[in-house]
């Protein structure tokens, strides 16, 4: 099912789920006869039922916006948590697919610095922004638990569970403490010791470049806000909790500008962004014109990568049969590519080829190495992709639409390489507008689904938010990380990670103003002691960890790992047994 068919599906449950319902509900004792009475009789102790009055549904909860669907029910409120979940997930994939096309059009420099960061964070920051704007203080005291989760679990998962994935899927050979792009020969085995073998013995991690560490190092200054707005707790005093939240709120503005104003003025991350749009394209240039050759048969019948058909491939491009192609060879292959979305520097093509496929590094692409290569390709494809059978074509359409969206990402440094830059400046222009929407719409409604899931289930609201909200506002950053680590090169494995602190950095400033700017404006108490301290400890130990080294071995993942469950379990110990809330 499309994501369109799938949309339409909820739409239609929730046009005939939003008319108001009414209900009587039967008490008394049970009757003799099976009868239940209609609740008219002046007698008392009736040996049958009896209906209370009618109750509306309406006075049981509260409509979003006086249709949207709700519910008291635990299953329901899971179901509209997972409804509201997806469009704040589809918000955050449009605001990042536009800011992306922005960034290409324009160039690194004030977009990419100013707005592609706070449009980022975006979702987060509706959700936060809704969560204490909700009825009278004392509504909003109990709802901005929710946001506080947000805040708190965006960050966490983001250091912990997509961190530590990122080690693991980009893990490379080491050789004297240096990761060996695209080596992996020491395995992953998950049983018992052989799993500590693995994670502690094993020479294998992921190297980041110095820049990398820069934005580690700014993540964890990132944190002075929540330090200043804790120090009356800390030194238990009543009377300037109030002002704390004032100065943290304006600290946190001030470090919000300098982030964005470093940006500007340091586009690396912006930069590099770009380059790996250009080598994406180039890899789904080459798989589109073999599949051509091929006769649309890259794939077996199971969508398995055709080996016997890739070496044929490989046959046809080695001119002179001395099995290896070489830089001329390769370089006649690019050349007979038509880019016509960018202009695109056929030597640097081939150099990133050879990079990619030659691993004995002897300057010439081997059978075995083109092989291997093109199925990593084409696997990459299909993950990014989406696979979509074509009937009775032993293919998938898979590459045409990678190809088709990687020459969407695609566009050099100045607009004149690009191809309808007005028609895709308006498409960008669309897709925010239509992720700021979905964000503004729906967050209000999934702040109270959380609300009732939590007074259905007795569960706290911080826990629901802290581990279901990041899933649908991250998710597309969690995977657009784990698939560039993948690439197992240090060029994006410091894309990937840089990445991953910039989003924290933004939870740090601009979603903590926001939750600051709420509690000073509408007078809530600051009574988060126990989730701020969750936050410190996993920002400074990650940020600590990652600001002074740039290779990660293997056993590193396993700190992040634990540092999630470690998070819940200090939130629950200190507000619920030593009674910190």
């Amino acid at each position: 099912m499309t994501s369109k068919h799938f949309l339409f599906l909820f739409f239609f449950i929730f046009c005939f789920s939003s008319f108001p319902s009414h209900a009587r509900f039967i008490t008394g004792r049970p009757s003799p006869t099976g009868l239940v009475s209609d609740g008219i009789s002046t007698v008392k102790n009736l040996p049958y039922l009896l209906l209370k009055p009618p109750v509306s549904a309406e006075e049981s909860c509260e409509q979003s916006y006086g249709f949207l669907p709700c519910t008291t029910t635990v299953l329901g409120n899971m179901f509209l948590i997972i409804v509201y979940g997806y469009l704040m997930y589809l918000a955050a994939t449009y605001l990042s697919y536009g800011s992306e096309l922005l960034l290409e059009i324009l160039g690194p420099g004030l977009v990419g610095g100013l707005f592609l960061p706070m449009l980022g964070a975006l979702p987060d920051a509706m959700l936060i922004l809704v969560s204490g704007l909700s009825g009278t203080a004392e509504t909003a005291q109990s709802q901005v638990s929710v946001g506080m989760g947000l805040l708190a679990g965006s960050t966490v998962m983001l250091l912990t569970v997509i961190w530590g994935s990122c080690i693991i899927v980009g893990r490379c050979d080491l050789h004297d403490s240096v990761a060996i792009d695209g080596t992996n020969t020491k395995g992953f085995n998950l049983k018992g010791a052989q799993l500590c073998s693995t994670l502690f013995l094993a020479k294998s991690g992921v190297s980041t470049d110095i820049w990398t560490c820069y934005a580690a190092r700014i993540m964890a200054i990132s944190v002075i806000p929540f330090l200043i707005v804790q120090l009356p707790q800390a030194l238990s005093s009543t009377s300037g909790r109030h002002l704390a939240v004032l100065i943290a709120l304006i600290i946190s503005l001030l470090m919000l500008i300098s982030y964005c104003v470093y940006q500007v003025f340091q586009p690396w991350i912006q930069r590099r962004r770009i380059a790996f749009a250009k080598h994406k394209h180039v890899i789904s240039g080459i798989l589109r014109h073999l599949k051509k050759h091929a006769l649309g048969r890259l794939l077996t019948d199971d969508g398995e990568p055709d080996t016997e058909i890739i070496r044929k491939l490989f046959e046809t491009i080695d001119e002179n049969h001395d099995g290896g192609l070489s830089p001329s060879e390769l370089r006649a292959l690019i050349i007979g590519i038509r880019f016509e979305e960018i202009d695109l520097d056929q030597d640097d093509a081939v150099s990133k080829v050879i990079a990619e496929f030659d691993t004995s590094r002897d300057n010439l692409v081997q059978e075995d190495e083109f092989v291997e290569g093109i199925m990593k390709w084409i696997n990459e494809a299909k993950q990014t992709g989406g696979a979509y059978l074509e009937s009775n074509a032993g293919t998938f359409k898979f590459i045409d639409h990678f190809h088709q969206a990687r020459s969407e990402e695609q566009s050099d440094e100045v607009v004149e390489n690009v191809e309808n830059p007005r028609w895709i400046s308006i498409k960008a222009v669309l897709m925010l507008l239509l992720g700021t929407l979905i964000a503004a719409a729906f967050a209000d409604p999934l702040v109270d689904a959380v609300d009732n899931f939590s007074e259905a289930t007795s569960i706290p609201s911080f826990f629901i938010s802290f581990i279901a909200l990041p899933l649908a506002t991250n998710s597309s950053e969690a995977v657009s990380a784990i698939i560039f680590a993948s690439r197992k090169k240090q060029r994006t494995a410091s894309l990937t990670f840089s990445e991953l602190y910039g989003a924290v950095t933004m939870n740090n400033v601009l979603c903590l103003s926001v939750f600051l700017a709420l509690v000073y404006v509408r007078g809530l108490t600051w009574d988060f002691s126990s989730e701020v301290l969750v936050i410190l400890i996993v920002c400074i130990v990650m940020g600590a960890f990652a600001s002074f080294r740039t290779t990660f071995p293997l056993w590193t993942c396993s700190v992040a790992y634990i540092l999630y469950p470690f998070s819940l379990g200090l939130v629950y110990v200190l507000d619920y047994v030593l009674g910190w809330s």
